[in-house]
């Protein structure tokens, strides 16, 4: 059994039943993050479910010069507070830098590593440095073991906790693969291990200025986790993905989630050793 982690009044891991990690991969606008998160509320609310809102203040690992970036630091911070105050759904951002640590750890209740930094010892540092718990995405390039020392960086500076999340692992070019034996030795670790099933299904630059995705993979990959075990689910979702202005091919239609996330509890309950 895995740790124990706190994102604000989410349990994650230490036997807590399966949570759920969603949201627009960047913040688009003020109206859709909190249209977005009203849904996931109410999801919640309907499945019994655990709900932590994810949402990028700034996507800082874009394919083009070009691409959307999201509001920025201040302002997106603003719209997550904003979001947690009115929906009571904990909030959750990718961190990109050490010197955003700081301000990102006073508003959100769980800061990000994006998987392409997740062995940057100051980056880690800085995140454990504000006392919030810490998300490291694993490397595409790294075996489940190497988190290791990723996750000790951020508990020796002060992180109240960490979560370790597989995002796949590339496979040649434009191509990523998910290792299920990977979660349990992951696990073995000791911290809890989110299953991120719309990265895994992502294309980098496949669609020459920004990355493509086979979002129709998600459901297949993300029962399999629920039935190999994990503590959360990651999932970017949208209501419209085919005009989404960030990781449209590879997120979830929000119209969908429910049905997703009915089979993927069932599963979950059943590995658990209960009734779907």
């Amino acid at each position: 059994m895995t740790h124990e982690v706190r994102i604000g009044p989410v349990r994650v891991g230490g036997g807590a039943p399966l949570a759920l990690i969603a949201g627009p991969c960047v913040i688009e606008s003020e109206d859709l993050a909190l249209s977005v998160a009203e849904h996931l509320a109410r999801l919640a609310e309907r499945l019994g479910l655990a709900v932590v809102f994810k949402s990028s203040y700034d996507k800082a690992n874009r394919t083009s010069l070009e691409s959307f970036r999201g509001p920025g630091l201040d302002e997106g911070l603003r719209i997550l507070e904003r979001v947690r105050a009115e929906t009571g759904l904990p909030v959750l951002s990718d961190v990109h830098a050490p010197a955003e640590a700081r301000a990102a750890g006073e508003v959100l209740d769980c800061l990000q590593i994006p998987a392409f930094l997740c062995r940057q010892t100051d980056l880690l540092v800085a995140a454990g440095a504000t006392g919030r718990p810490v998300n490291i995405k694993k490397g595409q390039f790294l075996a489940p073991e190497d988190m290791a020392p990723a996750a000790e960086k951020a508990l020796s500076a002060g992180a109240a906790g960490v979560l370790l999340t597989e995002r796949g692992t590339s496979f040649g070019y434009r191509y990523l693969v998910v290792d299920f034996q990977g979660l349990g030795r992951m696990r073995a670790i000791g911290w809890p291990v989110v299953f991120d099933a719309t990265h895994s299904v992502q294309q980098p630059g496949a669609l020459g200025g920004c990355s493509g995705g086979d979002r129709a993979a998600v459901p297949a990959l993300a029962r399999a986790a629920a039935a190999v075990g994990v503590d959360a689910l990651f999932l970017e979702v949208h209501p419209d993905p085919d005009h989404a202005l960030c990781d449209g091919p590879n997120s979830v239609a929000l119209a969908d989630l429910e049905a997703l996330m009915g089979t993927v509890l069932a599963l979950d309950r059943v590995r658990r050793g209960g009734t779907p």
